[in-house]
C-alpha cells in the first residue's frame, strides 16, 4: 500500500505590520522601503485599508537574520 503525503491543513496565521516589527526590530518606513524593494515579504491586501502579512514568511526571514 502506497502512503499519502501528509500536509499541513493548519489555516496559515496572517499578523499586522506591528507584529511584524516586533519580530524584525526595524522602523516602519525601513521596512516599508525593504517591502518595495523585494527585500521584505509582500503584503497581502485584505481590504483597501487592513494589510497583513503571513506569520511564517517573517518568522523566515527573522530566522535567516536578512532584517539585519
Amino acid at each position: 500500500m502506497g502512503h499519502k503525503p501528509i500536509t499541513d491543513t493548519r489555516p496559515r496565521r496572517l499578523i499586522r505590520l506591528q507584529e511584524v516589527l516586533r519580530l524584525i526590530p526595524i522602523s516602519r518606513s525601513t521596512w516599508w522601503a525593504g517591502v518595495r524593494s523585494g527585500r521584505y515579504p509582500a503584503p497581502i491586501k485584505l481590504g483597501p485599508r487592513l494589510t497583513r502579512w503571513r506569520l511564517d514568511d517573517v518568522l523566515e526571514l527573522a530566522n535567516r537574520g536578512a532584517a539585519s
